[in-house]
């Protein structure tokens, strides 16, 4: 099974789903920005586009990696990333659910005002580069072929979490960390996904 995590940068995509991977046994986390990262460093600069997804390659690899890993891996792969371009969507995950693998995709809603607050208790500055695609990955995300929704406004990671185990059918192993423990990890998660890109 994959579990796709979407959402709008700051919705809890990647908290979300490292969380996913502590609480499910066997399961493995897939980054398709990796993907975006190996082909924006190895395009020349006259034809680099400003948008690595707008790459048909970045699709086709990310289907084909995909696909691999679930046809050999007997664990549950969970992938956070945000795509907003129906097109996009459906050569990735349409493809993979005409190969009828299983793909349980949830998108994490919360406001405008609430993402802005998420980016800042992250270190986004204002006006930053994330929070400019607010407003882009909304309206993109209010397509209905990206359902299901879960409104995180007023929700934990940790219920959030639970939801998605719920509506997946998965049992989640028990959290005996403590309250220290909990924030060391939501910390070397973030330090995880700091980006130096040249």
């Amino acid at each position: 099974m994959i579990i796709w995590v979407n959402g709008a940068f700051g919705s809890g995509k990647t908290q979300t789903a490292y969380e996913l991977q502590r609480r499910i046994s066997d399961s493995f986390i897939y980054d398709p920005e990796n993907v975006g990262f190996f082909i924006r460093k190895n395009i020349p600069k006259e034809v680099k586009k400003n948008d690595f997804q707008d790459y048909p390659m970045w699709s086709e690899i990310n289907y084909t990696m995909l696909k691999h890993i679930n046809n050999h891996y007997e664990g549950t792969i969970i992938v956070p990333m945000t795509i907003v371009n129906p097109q996009y969507f459906e050569k990735i995950v349409g493809r993979l659910r005409s190969d009828r693998i299983s793909i349980n995709h949830f998108v994490l809603c919360a406001t405008k005002e609430v993402l802005q607050k998420r980016l800042r208790s992250r270190g986004e500055r204002k006006n930053s580069w994330a929070e400019q695609q607010i407003d882009r990955c909304v309206e993109g995300l209010s397509n209905s072929i990206f359902e299901q929704y879960i409104d995180t406004n007023k929700l934990t990671i940790e219920d959030v979490v639970i939801q998605i185990a719920s509506l997946s059918n998965i049992n989640l192993l028990p959290d005996n960390r403590g309250t220290f423990r909990k924030k060391y990890d939501k910390i070397k998660t973030q330090i995880k996904q700091i980006r130096l890109i040249n």
